[in-house]
């Protein structure tokens, strides 16, 4: 019975007809299966996910581990409390308060203590240190009360208790450096010009194409709010592994790419969006890679935008990256900005949009070469019909043009003037009669 229905299902599959019951394989046998030959295993090789550097949004993507000195973190307390992550500011900000609170709450109930005031409070023509302070939770509630400056009026002071007199001054002077400390971590921590830095858009690639004969790799900044970056200056690294001479390996070794430092393009007036461009030249550390080149580096690119505030003064920092993968070969942005009945309108639907031009495949030290390279026109005759003139295109790295030199045009000529002179000589000349 099994043979014959396996015979069934072979039949079926031969004619292509599915059949009516197949029992449902296991997951494991149900993925797609490797093609296979007959003794090897054939796969493609899975490229392994690109670890970044920094991430799109800004955030390093680095974790220190293993230090030893912690006591450093303790000696900048202030900076530390603000760095921490909000659920631990919080938590740190109650505790500090009601840690406070019950320590002086325990010193107020240990002077009524000692002086007898618990036992003693309710007799008349007994004067307590604190009147109505009779337990550890009205002295709870009397250091929240001197603290806060709440004054309900009914637990006061009086003036015989040297002591308290003390406590109180203690307790208000201290009171107010930790209102000042944590105060002011929240005021800072909210503050943060971080935050503003969401409102910084960056492109999500970065594009190489040629502008004025060069090539150059562009990437775009814009800005979402009206008020503006003040001194908004830019700056980029390019980090890749390296190998120095010597042979010593460089993980992450960073290379400073020049967007117009020397001439001061890397100053931003950033009111609308900028496209930044890094003119690729001798100094470019893609100066010799190609389009096929640059498709088998790894790479990143990593962009930082400073400026100050210009609500608050505080100077704000924001970062992006671009792998290898998201720098586009031969591709433009598409223009943003329009001008409307007044105004200056961005469409901030186009910010990332690019559009393909065209572009050599060659690098830009081999384009600088074709350009240099470059024959100029020849000086012709004005007496010549048609005068032929030859042109370059330096988007074409391929073309071959091997023109004459000038000492070769000119003995080129001679040789044609010569040889033309003497024919005409030939010619005119009478041959010699014979006697």
């Amino acid at each position: 019975m099994a043979g014959d229905s396996r015979v069934l299902m072979d039949h079926n599959m031969e004619i292509g007809v599915t059949p009516a019951q197949v029992k449902k394989l296991p997951k494991h046998l149900r993925e797609p299966q490797i093609s296979t030959e007959r003794t090897h295993l054939i796969s493609e090789p899975v490229k392994k996910p690109r670890q970044r550097y920094v991430q799109k949004d800004g955030k390093c993507n680095v974790h220190h581990g293993n230090v030893q000195e912690t006591y450093r973190y303790l000696s900048d307390l202030f900076t530390t409390l603000v760095d921490l992550r909000w659920r631990f500011s919080l938590l740190i900000f109650t505790l500090v308060y009601v840690v406070n609170w019950l320590f002086f709450g325990f010193l107020w109930w240990l002077i009524a203590l000692v002086r007898g005031d618990l036992v003693h409070g309710d007799e008349e023509g007994w004067t307590p240190c604190v009147e109505n302070l009779n337990s550890f939770v009205s002295a709870f509630l009397f250091s929240i009360e001197t603290e806060t400056t709440i004054g309900y009026g009914y637990r006061v002071i009086t003036e015989r208790c040297p002591e308290g007199i003390v406590l109180l001054l203690v307790q208000a002077i201290l009171g107010s450096i930790v209102n000042a400390i944590m105060v002011g971590c929240m005021f800072v921590k909210i503050s943060q010009p971080k935050n503003r830095a969401e409102t910084l858009m960056f492109s999500t690639n970065a594009v190489i194409s040629v502008r004025d004969n060069k090539m150059c790799l562009m990437f775009r900044v814009g800005d979402l709010r009206n008020s503006h970056i003040v001194e908004a200056s830019i700056r980029a690294k390019l980090i890749r592994s390296q190998q120095t001479k010597e042979g010593e390996f460089i993980p992450l070794n960073q290379t400073d790419i020049n967007i117009g430092f020397d001439t001061g393009d890397d100053r931003l007036f950033l009111v609308s969006p900028l496209i930044i461009s890094h003119e690729i030249n001798e100094k470019s550390p893609f100066w010799e890679m190609s389009m096929a080149q640059m498709e088998k580096e790894e790479f990143e690119i990593v962009v930082i935008l400073e400026g100050m505030v210009e609500a608050t003064g505080m100077t704000c920092q924001a970062r992006s990256s671009y792998l290898d993968t998201e720098v586009l070969w031969g591709y433009r942005f598409t223009p943003v900005l329009s001008l409307e009945k007044g105004f200056y309108e961005v469409d901030y639907n186009n910010f990332h949009d690019v559009y393909e031009t065209n572009t050599p495949v060659c690098s830009a030290k081999e384009l600088a070469t074709k350009l240099r390279d470059e024959p100029l026109l020849p000086q012709l005759p004005l007496l010549s019909p048609e005068p032929k003139t030859q042109t370059f295109d330096p988007l074409d790295c391929l073309s071959e043009l091997n023109p004459l030199s000038q000492d070769e045009k000119m003995e080129e000529r001679d040789s044609s003037d010569r040889g033309e002179n003497n024919g005409s000589a030939a010619a005119l000349e009478e041959p010699p009669i014979a006697d």
